[in-house]
């Protein structure tokens, strides 16, 4: 077995459980309820899609980036919701029902608008619909949904595979982490005089407090899950397009990778404690 057959394992497991994580805690009425409810609906498509891309393209103005950094950059702009969340918002404290709304509304619209809008907002960038689909709904889709039909129809099973599933999908993140720091620690290194992962860590706060601070309307659980998952990237969804584009720009592929260890520390590890603090101080304070 190679190394990138390794962290191609690595990938694979620690979405799929993760995101069956997410699926296993959403309950799938108030699942159905959220994704009709113009509270989930309107931020979701404001933040991922409107302001997450018009916010890449400042950053892309701002910093003098290479015409592949930017490429990724821009790319993965376009795919919110690292699969982590579940995990990240449970140590928010979020509302793990409207997390797995979120995640279910993310995943449908990343599969119909990337490929729509990828080739508008990159010069020269030329993706098609199906390829790009296709591993999306077998990785993300589908993981989740099979977690939502498990406990929507065997509760108990649901209850009693949780815990595991969340120790695999934590255990092969960290996994995942290290083989990529592994293949391309030294080629990530080689960015910080590039500002690649400066402008990373601009769009990833930005994008955890706007959100945060202006709610439209949402509690403050469900204000931190929006926060978390427009601040993360679909590390997957980034993966598969990339693969999908045909000669890609230098460094557009390291500017995707630079993604999973900078969403690590700032999505998973970094912010979700800040947002639990908050959420005890609402609690304290008796608001939502």
């Amino acid at each position: 077995m190679t190394i990138m057959i390794w962290f191609n394992i690595t990938v694979v497991v620690f979405t799929v459980a993760n995101l069956m994580a997410g699926g296993l805690e959403c309950d799938l009425k108030d699942a159905l309820k959220w994704l009709r409810n113009p509270k989930l609906l309107v931020p979701s498509l404001f933040w991922g899609w409107i302001a997450g891309p018009a916010l890449a393209w400042l950053l892309i103005q701002i910093f003098p980036l290479s015409a592949g950094h930017a490429a990724g950059l821009m790319l993965c702009s376009l795919a919110p919701i690292a699969p982590f969340l579940p995990l990240a918002a449970s140590r928010a404290r979020g509302d793990m029902t409207f997390t797995g709304a979120y995640i279910l509304l993310a995943t449908v619209v990343t599969v119909v608008l990337m490929p729509v809008m990828a080739p508008f907002l990159i010069k020269g960038l030329t993706l098609s619909t199906w390829p790009l689909a296709k591993p999306l709904i077998i990785l993300v889709l589908i993981p989740l949904l099979v977690g939502i039909a498990i406990r929507h129809y065997k509760p108990t099973v649901a209850a009693s595979i949780l815990p595991w599933v969340k120790k695999t999908g934590g255990i092969f993140l960290l996994l995942c982490l290290g083989t990529c720091l592994w293949i391309y620690g030294k080629d990530m290194l080689g960015t910080v005089g590039s500002f690649a992962p400066g402008a990373w860590v601009v769009f990833m706060i930005v994008m955890a407090v706007l959100p945060y601070l202006i709610g439209f309307g949402l509690k403050q659980n469900q204000r931190s899950v929006m926060a978390i998952g427009q601040s993360s990237r679909n590390i997957s969804a980034g993966f598969v397009a990339f693969f999908g584009i045909t000669n890609p720009p230098e460094g557009m592929f390291l500017m995707v990778v630079l993604v999973v260890p900078l969403h690590v520390i700032i999505g998973l590890l970094l912010v979700p404690p800040v947002f639990a603090k908050l959420a005890d101080k609402n609690v304290e304070g008796g608001t939502a």
